[in-house]
């Protein structure tokens, strides 16, 4: 009787531990739980759309009761932000528990074309949104529409584009190619994120700047930076984005290139702990602060796949790439 009386208050004693704030960790059933600070480690600029994302994700995950887990971010660019990525790639025992990496397509085209570093060397964890990039005038830029810049271009001028790598590049190589001009027409000229193109754009260096709605937002509503066309094939919904038009409204077939933004571990991170980390994830996805706050306001497509689809996905996702670029 004695031991039955004790199991039942150790019962209720963990009970008590576990439904105290109302619900368990959000990955705790998958047998691990973060022990030491969580390293989270970006390979773009602060201020940048990874920038973003990454600080929008460690904002929910600790607002919405989601895990105590201390998130630290990093900032690893150098190299393109490939020696952030091999850095992480690299991590080994107890470490790649406790190790985060955003991770999107604007990271893996440089990534499988200049390096032998791929995504079997990750553990994808989860796929969260979809983005797509316009192009911006500032308060300084010479034109007030892409119709301007064109008919500029055509004039004998040289117009120049500021972005960031990856994504950015192939969406402006793909745009010069069905607008039929060379690259000394319509330059670009490539920042380590975002947020070093829109400084560029808001001194008046560069004519148009190449952003996601998320890293342009403050800009726009701000006053200073305006959308003059949406690199996708239907127009964003966004209010202060809304009035850019598409390529095929000026006489053009449209173009875009989806970009999927997503969160990967170490190639040693064990299963528990990616079990752990990708129903983290979803439940931020699922959160209202997410949806609202950042896909809603931030003008992104939700499309969550948990880390089994992940994987799958980024896997094809490298694959296609690599035959269209001949490797």
């Amino acid at each position: 009787m004695k031991k039955f009386v004790l199991v039942v208050a150790l019962i209720a004693l963990l009970s008590v531990s576990v439904f105290a704030n109302g619900t368990a960790e959000a990955g705790s059933s998958a047998g691990f739980k973060p022990t030491k600070d969580v390293e989270w480690t970006c390979t773009s600029k602060p201020g940048g759309g990874s920038d973003i994302f990454t600080q929008q994700i460690k904002e929910a995950l600790k607002s919405q009761g989601i895990t105590d887990a201390n998130v630290v971010v990093s900032y690893v660019t150098d190299g393109g932000g490939e020696v952030g990525r091999l850095q992480v790639s690299m991590t080994n025992k107890a470490k790649a528990d406790h190790t985060l990496l955003t991770f999107n397509s604007g990271d893996i085209m440089p990534m499988v074309k200049n390096t032998d570093n791929r995504i079997e060397n990750f553990t994808p964890l989860a796929v969260m949104a979809v983005d797509k990039q316009l192009l911006f005038i500032g308060e300084k830029s010479n034109y007030k529409t892409f119709q301007e810049c064109l008919d500029a271009i055509k004039a004998g001028k040289k117009v120049v584009i500021a972005g960031s790598k990856g994504d950015d590049i192939e969406t402006y190589n793909k745009l010069i190619a069905e607008l039929g001009l060379k690259e000394s027409q319509l330059s670009y000229i490539t920042n380590d994120s975002t947020s070093g193109a829109i400084t560029s754009l808001l001194g008046g260096h560069v004519d148009l700047c190449m952003s996601k709605p998320a890293a342009a937002a403050q800009y726009v509503e701000a006053g200073k930076m305006t959308a003059v066309l949406a690199l996708s094939k239907s127009r964003f919904k966004t209010p202060s984005l809304k009035d850019a038009p598409i390529l095929s409204e000026l006489g053009y077939k449209d173009v875009e290139v989806p970009v999927w933004r997503g969160v990967v571990g170490p190639k040693e991170m064990s299963p528990e702990a990616a079990e752990f980390w990708s129903n983290c994830l979803k439940a931020v996805s699922e959160s209202e602060v997410w949806q609202t706050g950042y896909i809603a306001k931030k003008g992104l497509i939700s499309d969550f796949k948990d880390y089994k689809e992940a994987k799958a996905y980024m896997t094809e996702y490298q694959t296609n790439y690599l035959k269209e670029i001949g490797k």
